[in-house]
C-alpha cells in the first residue's frame, strides 16, 4: 500500500509504472514513451448526514446565528415522501436513498464512469487528467444499491400491511364479550388481562385522534377520491369517509388492540350521539341522495343518520317559523276570511294547469311524475271546458297533467301529483323485507301492507291533485299494467285528440284480475286515504325514530360485527390510499395493484356476509393477505421513489423497476421469510447522452460534514463528489522487430506488443497495484 499526499492520481500511477521499468536494461533517459490506457471512477450518493452538518455548526462560534437558521431548516427539513398519500399515516423509508441509518449497507446509486484508450507521452498529459470532467466519459452506468427491506420481512418496516395485520389479530382473539363497551369495563372479569397486555394511549391522543375526525371542517370531501374501479367489490367504505377515517386511525391507535380500539369507538360513538342531539351535521358523511348499499351496513347507517339530522334541523326550523307567525295569523285572521269568497272566484279563474297555488310546486324531497309531457291551460279552446267540475279549484300538490290522459268521472285532465320521496332503508331494513316476504309467500296483498305507508301516501297526493278521481284512475296511473285498455281505446289514442276527444272520453278498459279481487287491499287503503297534498303529509321518514334505531346499534353492536367491518373497510381505504401515489407509467406496478383488489375483494368475501369470529381458516386467509398487501406497498414505495427521481428521464425508472420487479415477483405471497430464490439484486444500466445529466443533478453539492475530504481531494469531481473509487489500466507497446514475432509479420509492417501492464486501484487515501505484469523477447 502507498499513502497518497496531495499528488494527482493519475501522475502517481505513472510514477508507479516508471518505477516498473527499473528492472528493465532500456535506456529510460533516451526514451520517450507512449502510454496506454483506460480509465474508470465510481462516484457514490452520499447519505444525508444532518447530525454531523450539526456538529460542525454548533463547534464554529463565528456563525452561531446561522447554526441556529441551519439548525431550524433541519428540524422542519421534508422528507422524501412528505407528499405521498401514505404519509399522513407513517413515513418509509426511501428504498433508493440512503438516510443515513444503515451502516453496512450502502443505499443509492453508484455511476461507473469509463474513459475509452487514451494515449499520453508525458507526465504532464497524466496529469490533465486530474482535471477531466465525468461529462467527458465514453459511458456512464447507473448501478442501484437498494434497501435489503425490500425483499425481506425481517426489517421494523412500518405501514398499512404491518397495521392491518394487528386488526386481523384483533378479529382473532378469543373473547366473552357482547359489546364493546366490556373491554374497558372494571366488571368484566377479563379486562384484568386485557389491561396487562394491552395499553391504550393517554387521553390526549385520544382526544386529537376524535378531533380530527369531527372538527377538521364540515366541507364534503370527495367520495371517488383515490377510488379504484374494483374497490366497490369490497364492502367497506369509502376511503373519505367518516368510518373509514376512523378504521384508518384504528390502525395507529395503541397498536390496534382490541381494547383500544373499544375504547376509540366508544368516544366514536359517543360524539355521534353529540351530533345527534345537537343537530349538528355529520362530517365526510353525505346529508342527501339515496343510500349506498354497496357499502358496509355501519357507513349506511351513518349516511342515514346524516339524512335524519338534516330532516331534524328542518322539521326544528319549520316549527320556528310557524311559531314565529302565529302572532301574524291572529291579526290577519279576520281579513283572511272577508277575502276569501274573492280569492276563491278568482283562483278558479286565474289558476294555471294545475290550479296549485299555495304552496310551492317543487318542495325538497317530493318527486314529480316523470310522464308530465305538457300544461292544459284552461282557455276557450279546451272540448271539455264546459264539462269542468267546481272542484277544479281546489287541486292542490298538481305536478302536471299526464299526456291526454282523462279521468273516469269527469272530462278533466288526470294530473301527476307531487309524492314524498320513498322511505330510505338499510341493507338490513331490506332484509327484514325480504325475509318477511319469504316468510309469507309471494302474496299480492302483504307486499302492499310491506309499502302500506308510502302507498297511502301517494294516494292522498293523488287524490289531491285529482279531486274528481276513483281508484281506477289511480291504477292507470300508478300501476299501468294493471289497467288493461279496449282496443278501441288504444286505436283511439294514436289519433289527433282535438278530433277524437269526445270518442276517447270516458277512457274505455277495466282493471287486472288482482286488482279486481273481493277484499283488495289496494282499495282498502285508496278508501282510508284522506285527501292531501305531500307537503301537508306526514313525512314517511321519521327522523326521530329513525335516528334513535341508528344510535341504539351502533352502541349495541356485537364486536365482531365491528371488526368484520372495520377489516374490509380498513383494507379497502388503505388500498384506495396507496392507489393515488403517482408512479408514472410502470405497467407492471398497475397490473399488481389490480390484482390487489381482485386478491382482496375474494379473501374478504366471507367477512361480507357477516361470517361469526373464529374461523380459523378464514384468519389465516387474511394473514396471507396482510402479507401480499405488504409487498405491493414495498413495490409501490419503489415505484414512487424512482418515479420522482427519474421524471425526465422515465426509462431509467421504467428499467430498474422492471429488472426488480422480476427479481422480487418470486416472494410475493410467501409466508415464510426464508425463501433464497435468489442471492442479491444485481443491476447495471448503461445511460443514453441525454439521461445523464438528469443522474448528474442527483449529486447535490456535499454538505460541509460530507465533504471533509477535500483536503485530500484528488480531482474529477462531479459536482463536488469525488469518486469513491479509481481504476486505471496501464500498458506499454513497442514494435516486434528483432523478435520472433516479427518473422511472421508482412514485409514493412513492424506490429506492436504489449511489454508492460499494471492494473492500479485506488481511492483517495489509498492505492493498490492489483497487477502488474512485464514482458519482453
Amino acid at each position: 500500500m502507498i499513502v497518497l499526499l496531495k499528488l494527482s492520481f493519475p501522475l502517481v500511477c505513472a510514477r508507479v509504472l516508471t518505477s516498473e521499468f527499473a528492472y528493465s536494461t532500456l535506456d529510460h533517459s533516451m526514451h520517450i514513451f507512449k502510454v496506454h490506457l483506460i480509465m474508470k471512477l465510481t462516484y457514490r450518493t452520499l447519505p444525508n448526514d444532518d447530525e454531523g452538518d450539526d456538529d460542525i455548526q454548533e463547534a464554529d462560534a463565528e456563525n452561531v446565528e446561522s447554526e441556529v437558521s441551519l439548525g431550524d431548516d433541519n428540524r422542519n427539513k421534508k422528507l422524501w415522501d412528505d407528499d405521498c398519500p401514505w404519509s399522513e399515516w407513517y413515513s418509509a423509508e426511501d428504498p433508493v436513498m440512503d438516510t443515513g441509518l444503515m451502516d453496512s449497507m450502502h443505499v443509492g446509486f453508484d455511476l461507473v464512469t469509463t474513459w475509452s484508450e487514451k494515449v499520453v507521452e508525458s507526465s504532464f498529459e497524466m496529469a490533465e487528467l486530474e482535471n477531466a470532467s465525468p461529462h467527458e466519459a465514453e459511458k456512464w452506468i447507473l448501478v442501484p444499491n437498494l434497501s435489503p427491506n425490500l425483499d425481506s420481512s425481517k426489517g421494523d418496516r412500518v405501514g398499512f400491511g404491518s397495521q392491518l395485520q394487528l386488526l386481523v389479530n384483533a378479529l382473532d382473539m378469543p373473547f366473552e364479550a357482547q359489546f364493546m363497551e366490556d373491554f374497558v369495563s372494571v366488571e368484566n372479569p377479563g379486562s384484568d388481562n386485557l389491561k396487562s397486555s394491552m395499553v391504550i394511549p393517554p387521553p390526549t391522543v385520544l382526544e386529537r385522534v376524535v378531533n380530527d375526525l369531527f372538527h377538521e371542517g364540515l366541507q364534503l370531501p370527495d367520495f371517488a377520491k383515490g377510488e379504484h374501479k374494483s374497490s366497490r367489490a369490497i364492502k367497506g367504505a369509502p376511503v373519505e369517509s367518516l368510518f373509514a377515517q376512523f378504521c384508518l386511525r384504528s390502525l395507529w391507535f395503541g397498536n390496534c388492540s382490541i381494547r383500544a380500539i373499544a375504547v376509540l369507538w366508544i368516544e366514536f360513538v359517543r360524539e355521534i350521539r353529540w351530533c345527534w342531539e345537537e343537530s349538528q351535521p355529520l362530517p365526510k358523511m353525505p346529508a342527501n341522495g339515496s343510500i349506498d348499499l354497496a357499502t358496509c351496513l355501519i357507513n349506511q347507517k351513518l349516511q342515514m343518520l346524516a339524512i335524519c339530522i338534516e330532516k331534524k334541523h328542518e322539521l326544528y326550523e319549520e316549527f320556528e317559523d310557524c311559531i314565529g307567525s302565529n302572532d301574524d295569523a291572529s291579526s290577519h285572521m279576520e281579513e283572511d276570511i272577508q277575502a276569501g269568497e274573492k280569492s276563491t272566484s278568482f283562483h278558479a279563474q286565474s289558476q294555471g294547469f294545475d290550479g296549485k297555488s299555495d304552496s310551492p310546486l317543487t318542495p325538497k324531497g317530493f318527486n314529480g311524475s316523470k310522464t308530465v309531457v305538457s300544461k292544459f291551460s284552461t282557455n276557450s279552446q279546451d272540448v271539455c271546458s264546459a264539462d269542468k267540475s267546481p272542484s277544479d279549484s281546489i287541486r292542490r300538490g298538481s305536478a302536471g297533467p299526464v299526456g291526454s290522459m282523462k279521468l273516469l268521472k269527469s272530462c278533466q285532465s288526470l294530473h301527476a301529483p307531487f309524492t314524498q320521496n320513498a322511505p330510505l332503508m338499510t341493507e338490513d331494513m331490506h332484509e327484514e323485507r325480504l325475509h318477511a316476504v319469504e316468510a309469507f309467500g309471494d302474496s299480492f296483498s302483504f307486499s302492499a301492507q310491506l309499502e302500506r305507508e308510502t302507498l297511502s301516501s301517494d294516494m292522498s297526493a293523488f287524490k289531491a291533485a285529482n279531486p274528481d278521481a276513483v281508484f281506477e284512475d289511480f291504477i292507470r296511473w300508478h300501476s299501468p299494467r294493471d289497467w288493461e285498455n279496449d282496443e278501441s281505446e288504444a286505436n283511439g289514442l294514436s289519433k289527433n285528440l282535438a278530433e277524437n276527444v269526445k270518442d276517447d272520453w270516458p277512457p274505455r278498459g277495466r282493471l287486472s284480475q288482482r286488482m279486481s279481487d273481493h277484499g283488495n287491499l289496494w282499495r282498502k287503503i285508496w278508501n282510508d286515504a284522506p285527501i292531501l297534498p305531500a307537503y301537508e303529509q306526514k313525512p314517511l321518514l321519521d327522523p326521530n325514530r329513525e335516528g334513535e334505531k341508528i344510535l341504539h346499534y351502533l352502541e349495541t353492536v356485537r364486536p365482531h360485527q365491528l371488526l368484520e367491518q372495520m377489516i374490509c373497510t380498513a383494507f379497502r381505504a388503505s388500498a384506495d390510499t396507496l392507489n393515488q401515489t403517482k408512479f408514472g407509467s410502470l405497467k407492471q406496478m398497475t397490473t399488481k395493484m389490480d390484482q390487489l383488489y381482485r386478491t382482496m375483494a375474494s379473501t374478504l368475501r366471507p367477512l361480507q356476509v357477516n361470517l361469526s369470529s373464529g374461523n380459523s381458516e378464514t384468519i389465516e386467509d387474511l394473514r396471507r393477505l396482510c402479507i401480499v398487501f405488504e409487498h405491493v406497498e414495498k413495490l409501490l414505495s419503489l415505484a414512487a421513489s424512482l418515479h420522482r427521481k427519474f421524471i425526465q428521464a422515465p426509462r431509467i425508472s421504467e428499467a430498474i423497476f422492471s429488472d426488480y420487479y422480476n427479481f422480487y415477483l418470486p416472494t410475493m405471497g410467501m409466508g415464510s421469510t426464508d425463501v433464497d430464490v435468489q442471492k442479491e439484486f444485481d443491476m447495471k444500466l448503461q445511460l443514453r447522452l441525454n439521461e445523464r445529466h438528469v443522474v448528474s443533478n442527483m449529486f447535490t453539492p456535499p454538505t460541509a460534514n460530507q465533504s471533509w475530504r477535500k483536503v485530500l481531494s484528488m480531482g474529477n469531481l462531479l459536482n463536488g463528489h469525488e469518486p469513491i473509487l479509481r481504476e486505471i489500466i496501464f500498458s506499454m507497446r513497442e514494435n516486434a522487430g528483432g523478435s520472433h514475432y516479427a518473422a511472421s509479420s508482412p514485409r514493412g509492417y513492424q506490429p506492436e506488443i504489449e511489454t508492460y501492464r499494471m492494473y492500479i486501484r485506488g481511492t483517495s487515501n489509498d492505492l493498490r497495484v492489483a497487477l502488474s505484469v512485464t514482458s519482453h523477447d
